[in-house]
């Protein structure tokens, strides 16, 4: 059972992930990570990604209404940035993770190829 104190952290956690649950958006936070102090001009988010400026506005929205992200326009120009150093660190780690998920997945696919056919139904003994 959560304790009162324990339940909105949980809910700004579940918040921060649905933050991230759309593969544009981790694009967008991906390019900012390893764009020159993590920051970029709009411009250069919308020709990386290939977003209609429309959709890519949205996303940012998302990004900024989460804390992901912050802005700073000059003059006729936005530039994004990382809200915190430890987002790119997310990132590094998420990616880490699924990629030792998917050596295992292949690993387990290659174990199963090397297993005999006489195990499978209507193959013959």
């Amino acid at each position: 059972m959560l304790s009162a104190a324990q339940a909105p952290l949980y809910e700004i956690k579940a918040n921060l992930f649905r933050a991230l649950a759309h593969p544009a958006r981790i694009r967008i936070l991906e390019l900012l990570a390893a764009a020159p102090d993590t920051t970029a001009p709009v411009s250069y988010l919308l020709a990386e990604t290939g977003l209609e400026a429309s959709h890519l506005s949205q996303h940012l929205a998302t990004l900024r209404r989460h804390k992901v992200v912050t802005s700073v326009r000059t003059a006729n120009a936005v530039t994004y940035r990382l809200a915190h150093p430890k987002i790119a660190e997310l990132l590094a780690i998420a990616r880490t993770f699924l990629l030792d998920n998917l050596a295992d997945s292949n690993e387990q696919l290659r174990l199963a190829q090397e297993l005999p056919n006489a195990h499978l139904p209507g193959t013959a003994l």
